[in-house]
């Protein structure tokens, strides 16, 4: 293992208080989800069981902050992780990188350099790409247009996954006070996808686990009601969000003379009426929390759309990792996306660079990276962890991290608050691995003991 190193980051030696695995207390999309027992799940994650009676409590995030705990300080972390990466469930060959995020220093590496398939712990580094191209402002538009005259209508898909029927009926509520001002009470409709480009099927094909990836759907092409987590989809979102479209205008009098069609909208077109999705910063942490796969596609395109790039897998991809190389972080080079969600096996991501992204999130000078930490799901409460770890676990509530799941591959990938106060980065992947479960558990061990130790000393690996 290599020996421990310096990583180059400006990171100053607040960045605890100022990024711990908190906001103000709780994150922005824990506010306003905190009462629904919602379904979690991505690629391969099952519904999340409910949550255990009583919850897990947490050990004082604070206390740990403000004072050292009783474990023993500098411990050896070779002689800590070394035995539970030889655990079988983690395959013959993990790799394994830990940062301190105040520091910058590398705590700990094996294999940390080798590029793996990272399963959904690359949606990581589409969310960094994501934020560093937009800012956490930025929200997806759809918009009705049409001729500075007349009423030929065309829907225009902006990328927005997360699009409701409230949005759409907000789009028919405008659109339709429009056309009156127009003098017109019939019209025709139009939808426009151009924004993105190429095929529209991931590669894995149909899959409960995404949609067809369109810029114009609704509800992420969901047939259950459901708002996270593996559902059958349509195989025709943008037309079934066009149709819905068509039916919101006819029940405000609106006529139109033809079924909804694809087309392009005109050229200098006057737009009748808009809706905004969330705020990026809220669709980063509702795709980490959930590991949403519909969402990492569209903020993977949304990142080439601002390069200006064609809106397709291969565009996508190459707009991450040119986002991550502008960031400073030459461990992008060796990388290899295909995706944004994690599902391709094509993905290649090395533990190092996982954890670098999350210490560039952590860093004070790139507030606008924050939504990265906050949006990872909590040990035993949420996301796709909710399940995971227990009261008896010194993780719970203090392990912050991406799960990857696809099978034989295995991956965690965040951060936690040690013994001592310090804010650790951490990335453990895992290939060729028995089944999920040996693996989850070991992962977690791993984490665990991350959280009970207070080993600072940068240690030699082999």
């Amino acid at each position: 293992m290599a020996g421990a190193a310096a990583v180059g980051l400006a990171v100053a030696a607040g960045a605890v208080a100022t990024a711990g695995p908190w906001d103000s207390g709780q994150r922005t999309a824990e506010r306003d989800k905190a009462a629904a027992g919602h379904r979690t799940g991505g690629a391969h994650h099952l519904g999340a069981p409910p949550a255990p009676a009583p919850a897990p409590s947490a050990r004082g995030v604070l206390t740990a902050l403000s004072a050292p705990a009783s474990a023993p300080a500098d411990t050896a972390l070779d002689q800590v992780l070394g035995p539970l990466l030889a655990a079988p469930g983690l395959g013959p060959q993990p790799a394994a990188a830990v940062y301190d995020t105040a520091t910058g220093k590398q705590l700990y590496g094996q294999r940390a350099d080798t590029a793996m398939t990272p399963a959904s712990t690359v949606k990581i580094a589409t969310a960094v790409a994501a934020l560093s191209a937009l800012g956490p402002d930025h929200r997806i538009p759809t918009t009705v247009v049409a001729p500075a005259t007349g009423n030929l209508l065309t829907l225009v898909g902006g990328g927005d996954p997360t699009l409701g029927k409230d949005g759409l009926r907000a789009l028919a509520d405008a659109t339709a006070r429009a056309l009156r001002t127009r003098g017109f009470t019939d019209a025709a409709l139009a939808y426009d996808l151009s924004r993105y480009t190429g095929p529209e099927l991931h590669p894995i094909g149909p899959n409960e686990n995404i949609a067809p990836v369109v810029a114009l759907m609704t509800d992420e092409g969901r047939l259950d009601g459901s708002d996270s987590g593996p559902a059958p989809r349509t195989g025709d979102p943008a037309g079934d969000t066009a149709r819905t479209f068509a039916s919101l205008l006819r029940e405000r009098g609106i006529t139109l003379t033809a079924p909804p069609g694809p087309g392009k909208a005109p050229q200098g077109a006057t737009e009748l009426a808009r809706t905004l999705s969330a705020p990026l910063s809220d669709l980063v942490e509702r795709m980490l929390t959930n590991s949403d796969n519909d969402l990492a596609e569209a903020l993977a395109r949304q990142t080439a759309v601002a390069a200006r790039i064609p809106a397709d897998f291969g565009g996508a991809a190459k707009a991450v990792a040119d986002r991550l190389a502008a960031l400073g972080l030459p461990q992008a080079a060796t990388a290899h996306f295909a995706d944004g969600s994690g599902l391709s096996r094509e993905n290649r991501v090395s533990a190092q660079l996982l954890t670098l992204l999350l210490a560039r999130a952590a860093d004070p000078a790139h507030p606008e990276l924050r939504p990265v930490l906050t949006g990872l799901p909590v040990a035993g409460f949420t996301g796709t962890l909710r399940g995971r770890y227990g009261a008896a676990s010194s993780g719970t509530g203090l392990v912050r991290a991406k799960t990857g799941t696809l099978s034989g591959v295995n991956a965690l990938a965040g951060t936690v608050v040690d013994a001592d106060g310090h804010l650790l980065a951490f990335a453990f992947l895992a290939a060729d691995t028995p089944g999920p479960d040996p693996a989850q558990r070991a992962l977690d061990r791993l984490a665990d003991q991350l959280a009970r130790c207070g080993c600072h000393t940068a240690t030699p690996a082999s």
